[in-house]
């Protein structure tokens, strides 16, 4: 049997999933857990601890000797505090995992972000026990440890994490979404979301990696001129895997396939050095939280290759950047909402929700462009490789036609005439695959999906999650309540409708569809008019993250959260606050690290470029040798005004870190970038302290 095969046979072997909870519980017990896993109806506390005792059970037998409550606290990272099954009974050692151990844990609340909500003599906070998510085993070097998905919140309740939100979100839609479909005559039914995350990263050589300081303190690097071979040839995208690669990511996929994560997809990414991983759908909580094992997973063993991963949006200047393509869906009872449908009833349907999401991206593309704001994704968004700033929806040309016929009924469509009426209409088949793909659009339909390319590829899936999944709640309550005022539902079968019904629905999504179009752009998101072109369509355009959180302390968008109880006034205010300050620590990281690189590694190596090249003219000049000494001489020329301008570099970075300035600091690293790029180039190369482009992105 393959490596491979074993993998395949191991799936899920350390999560306990659906065949663990028939071994290790009654089948009572099961039935319960299982129906809220599956159906999301609320935890019978009863069965507490019979899981917790078999899950306990079943680590041991997996290997495990401590357990933890894992979390996604506000930065951005997991948490866990490893505590050991290990107690002390009348002073004899016994192994016991309560129920109260598995529902609520008390991690030490004060130095976790929290954005004033906790200060830092509040310590308590608590971690609560998410059934959705199953527990599974994290295997190290010396051990192996279960862990347990939990909610983190303060004494308070106020939400301290990303996952909290994310399923108060899910609840919202669940809501809006059955309602809606009420309306419709549907069968009472499950609402649930899916994502798909495809997720970019760049792996370097460990012994480069460990050479530059800026890569081990931010993530990417704040000096590099270009290589003369990088992108141009576009030969490195979908290319062959080099077998160092490939064997790395066969270690992955075995890790993740043993964690139930459904790695599916690999490949050469568009940069040297750039490649992708793609799972299979999977429920919106469960992928989020599967995301950052992904994350995890391809640091740990980059480990073991020899090689480190980096996750952030833009580790080299003037090639591709990573992103987090997070594909979404939304389905009722098992089918895909988003899916065109096979006949006239589902197409309404689809067309329905395709017009709540518009109606959403268009209303709330502000929030949209927040929930991807950082640091780093500033250097991708808008840079011919990435969506821009600019939040725009692209359907593809078909679905365009589909669009314009129902706001202009009478309007012909190639492959139909006649006047269209939704749900009766004269609509022809949609096939899944009706639209090409739009790299260049923010939020596109890609046949049965929408996929929002503008997460970074560090980002958590949860928070641009949780602001899709809240602002289509809001669009299609809309729907439902402006089909209710029609007095036109509740008189049909499923699958039937009247004509009142219908022409009521149509007016309703011809009224969307007018106010929300702007949204709908098919074009070429890269050309230098769109902002132009987008400006004049009303749409917002925030190029950097303070710009772009702003709309998080907009009172209609604290509004929004509060109505549908996905954060308060307070949790949301608490966000807006941690993130400007993770933005503000970044930068400045950033500045100080490219200060220190550059006055204490790329200064001594130019001054010793410079003492040379001048004894060496120097010594010319006095034997009276001519050949030689002009080039000599411009390249004595070249480096002095290089130190110069260093200095002067140096001396704005000191300053703008010193007013705590971003935009100054970030401009001033910039100069100091392009002075150091052009003196890496006169410097000789056994010199220079940085290891260099061409070196990093090159691995085979």
């Amino acid at each position: 049997m393959t490596e491979e095969t074993k993998a395949a046979t191991n799936f899920g072997a350390d999560v306990f999933g659906e065949e663990a909870i028939k071994t290790y519980l009654s089948k009572d017990t099961a039935k319960k857990l299982q129906a809220t896993i599956q159906e999301g109806k609320p935890l019978d506390p009863s069965i507490a601890g019979e899981v917790a005792h078999g899950i306990r059970h079943w680590a041991m037998d997996r290997g495990a000797t401590h357990y933890t409550h894992w979390f996604l606290p506000m930065t951005g990272s997991t948490a866990e505090k490893h505590d050991s099954f290990l107690e002390l009974k009348d002073g004899e050692p016994i192994m016991q995992f309560s129920g109260k151990n598995l529902i609520v844990g008390e991690p030490d609340a004060s130095s976790f972000p929290s954005g004033g909500i906790r200060s830092t003599f509040e310590a308590r906070g608590y971690t609560a026990w998410d059934p959705t998510s199953p527990a599974f085993i994290k295997r190290h070097s010396n051990g192996a440890t279960l862990c347990i998905p939990t909610a983190f919140c303060a004494y308070t309740g106020e939400a301290l994490d990303k996952k909290t939100p994310l399923l108060r979100s899910m609840q919202a839609l669940d809501k809006s979404v059955k309602r809606l479909m009420k309306l419709f005559a549907r069968p009472p039914a499950h609402v649930g979301c899916t994502l798909g995350a495809e997720q970019e990263y760049f792996l370097i050589d460990k012994e480069y990696w460990k050479k530059r300081p800026d890569l081990v303190l931010t993530g990417r690097t704040l000096f590099g001129a270009p290589s003369a071979k990088g992108q141009q040839l576009e030969d490195h995208y979908f290319g062959t895997i080099p077998d160092r690669v490939l064997s790395f990511m066969n270690e992955v996929e075995r890790e993740l396939w043993k964690l139930g994560i459904p790695a599916k997809t690999r490949h050469n990414e568009v940069a040297p050095a750039q490649f992708e991983l793609a799972p299979q759908f999977e429920e919106l909580n469960l992928a989020s939280d599967h995301n950052m094992l992904v994350m995890d997973t391809l640091r740990n063993v980059a480990e073991k290759h020899g090689l480190k991963c980096l996750l952030h949006e833009k580790p080299y200047a003037g090639v591709n950047g990573s992103g987090k393509h997070n594909n979404w869906a939304v389905n009722y009872g098992g089918k895909n909402l988003l899916d065109p449908g096979s006949d006239p009833h589902e197409n309404a349907v689809f067309l329905t929700m395709l017009c709540a999401v518009i109606e959403a991206v268009d209303r709330h593309a502000d929030l949209l462009r927040a929930s991807v704001a950082g640091a780093g994704n500033d250097h991708r968004l808008g840079a011919n490789e990435a969506p821009p700033a600019v939040i725009s929806i692209y359907v593809g040309d078909q679905l365009a036609e589909v669009l314009e016929r129902i706001e202009n009924p009478n309007s012909e469509m190639h492959e139909a005439k006649g006047m269209l009426k939704v749900g009766v209409d004269t609509l022809p088949a949609i096939p899944k695959d009706a639209t090409d793909r739009n790299r260049t659009s923010p939020f596109a339909f890609t046949g049965n999906k929408f996929e929002f390319r503008a997460p970074g590829s560090s980002v958590c899936c949860s928070g641009p999650m949780t602001v899709l999944n809240t602002i289509v709640a809001e669009a299609v309550e809309r729907i439902a309540d402006e089909l209710e005022a029609s007095g036109t539902t509740g008189k049909a079968k499923p699958g039937e409708h009247t004509a009142a019904f219908h022409n009521a629905l149509q007016s309703i999504l011809q009224s969307t569809l007018k106010a929300h179009k702007r949204v709908v752009f098919n074009g070429n998101g890269y050309e230098a008019d769109w902002p132009k072109e987008a400006a004049r369509r009303g749409l917002p355009n925030a190029p950097d993250t303070p710009s772009a959180l702003a709309a998080l302390a907009k009172p209609e968008n604290v509004a929004l959260f509060e109505k549908y109880g996905v954060m308060t006034r307070r949790e949301l205010e608490s966000r807006h606050e941690i993130f400007l300050e993770e933005y503000a620590k970044k930068v400045r990281i950033e500045g100080a690290c490219a200060r220190d690189i550059a006055s204490e590694m790329v200064l001594p190596a130019v001054k010793a470029e410079y003492l040379e090249t001048a004894q060496a003219f120097a010594t010319a000049e006095k034997v009276g040798v001519s050949s030689g000494t002009a080039a000599l001489k411009e390249s004595l020329v070249e480096l002095g005004s290089g130190l110069d301008a260093l200095k002067g570099g140096l001396k704005k970075l000191d300053d703008a870190i010193d007013a705590s300035d971003e935009a100054a600091t970030l401009a001033a690293m910039q100069g100091l970038r392009t002075t150091v790029d052009s003196l890496e180039r006169k410097v000789a190369d056994s010199r220079w302290p940085l290891p260099k482009y061409r070196d990093m992105l090159f691995l085979y």
